[in-house]
């Protein structure tokens, strides 16, 4: 199970909640880009609730990112599982995304 909650305040913060791999990039893709349509704002995504990410995940972030950098807006990532956080450290994607 996969779902997406958001706010608004300074940036607009996405709360990936589940598993976020082949089956559920497609829904966090749209989603993501859908909402920064409506909000265009740098992006934090908290991922307290995302249990898990798989590389088409991590691409779908990549996605998200290209696509919001033509605006000059950023992604930040914060609270991540440890186990998450080393994909991140392991293709060093922590370099790409200010993780906080």
């Amino acid at each position: 199970m996969f779902n997406i909650k958001h706010e608004v305040k300074e940036e607009l913060i996405i709360y990936p909640q589940g598993e976020l791999d082949v089956y559920t990039t497609p829904k966090f893709k749209k989603e993501v880009l859908d909402l920064y349509t409506e909000n265009q704002k740098n992006i934090l995504i908290d991922g307290t609730n995302l249990e898990y990410i798989d590389s088409t995940g991590l691409g779908a972030f990549m996605y998200v990112l290209n696509e919001i950098e033509k605006n000059d807006h950023k992604i930040f990532i914060q609270n991540i599982k440890p186990s998450i956080k080393k994909l991140f450290t392991i293709t060093k994607l922590d370099n790409i995304f200010e993780m906080r």
